[in-house]
């Protein structure tokens, strides 16, 4: 099999690397060592030790960490990032690129293609290598009914993927790499400025670590506020179903399921969710997972370290009730 490599674009927008950016080094490790090649990095610093970013990549199982130098200000311009991309793009000549799909790399990634003209697949749940050497890519279709592989005519392969698909590998420090400080300059284009950054507002159900999610068992769009509160508290995030999603109730920035989001919390707490295959897709990698159905059949059932038969409103403001409770004891005492 010829020899083939596979470059990552590591997220840096804020001066932090995006923890889905290091998911996306997993799966290049696997499909670089399929085609005996090299994982590529890239990345724009403007810290005083790009070096260190640097070694954060190599050590996750990159093999090339490309650097591109900006100033502070100039970080949060995705032109200048779209412009690094496709220079490392050209300097490496991969056969697979990939783009977290972030609110960010969701922009940037299609940028990107345009420049180069080739195609992109968007919001992928997996990339492998079938049996002929080709790269395929894997993605939800007609709404989440069903999975289509697709392989791609032109080169590279580019593709964004959903944050929460694949695991982290643990850091090795240990690891050798190379480091290039690529000495091309990026320089905003004329006419456009950043004048100031808003916080982000999106849901990130991805990096939870505690979540609390509801379904069809929600009888109000406007009950969902005990949820909240139980979220709060726990300092987790609410999901909900697809069927909620569909009811025009929610956004589906709240979704999990292979239509939607795929999560991994240390606590998934599922309220009145049935536990429909689509669902279980997004949440089986949880850690520990307690759910409360009325239905004491309800396929969720064998998906959940502890299921609890019972009314969802009455246990969850029993949690409520009882954290509050433990809450100020503490702080009391």
């Amino acid at each position: 099999m010829e020899r083939r490599h596979v470059l990552v674009y590591v997220e840096n927008i804020n001066g932090r690397l995006n923890t889905s950016s290091f998911e996306l080094l997993t799966k290049a490790r696997e499909v670089a060592d399929a085609f005996s090649g090299r994982v590529y990095s890239v990345l724009l610093s403007a810290g005083d030790d790009p070096f260190r970013e640097a070694r954060e990549v190599i050590a996750r199982g990159s093999d090339v960490a490309i650097v591109y130098r900006v100033e502070r200000e100039l970080l949060p311009n995705y032109l200048l990032h779209a412009e690094a991309l496709t220079s490392a793009i050209r300097r490496t000549r991969p056969a697979l690129v990939l783009v977290s799909a972030t609110p960010w790399g969701r922009s940037l990634a299609p940028r990107v293609a345009a420049r180069l003209g080739v195609g992109l697949t968007a919001d992928c749940l997996d990339v492998y290598v079938d049996e002929s050497g080709e790269i395929v890519q894997v993605r939800p279709a007609f709404t989440g009914n069903i999975i289509a592989h697709i392989k791609t005519s032109s080169s590279p392969v580019m593709a964004t993927i959903r944050p929460g698909v694949f695991s982290p590998p643990k850091p090795d420090y240990s690891r050798s790499g190379e480091v290039i400080l690529a000495d091309e300059p990026l320089t905003p284009p004329e006419g456009l400025e950043v004048v100031g950054l808003s916080r982000e507002r999106s849901v990130r159900l991805s990096e939870a670590s505690v979540i609390v999610a509801v379904g069809r068992g929600l009888r109000r769009r406007e009950d969902v506020a005990l949820f909240e509160e139980l979220a709060k508290i726990l300092g987790g995030e609410v999901a909900v179903s697809k069927p909620l999603v569909d009811s025009g109730w929610f956004e589906k920035e709240r979704q999990v399921g292979f239509s939607g989001n795929i999560v991994r919390p240390r606590v998934y707490l599922a309220f009145g969710i049935s536990g429909a295959p689509q669902h279980i897709a997004g949440m089986r990698d949880s850690e520990f997972v307690i759910s409360v159905n009325i239905d004491p059949s309800a396929p969720m059932a064998r998906h959940s370290d502890i299921f609890v038969v019972g009314d969802m409103y009455e246990i969850a403001q029993k949690l409520v009730n009882r954290l509050k409770a433990f809450k100020s004891y503490e702080s009391r005492n």
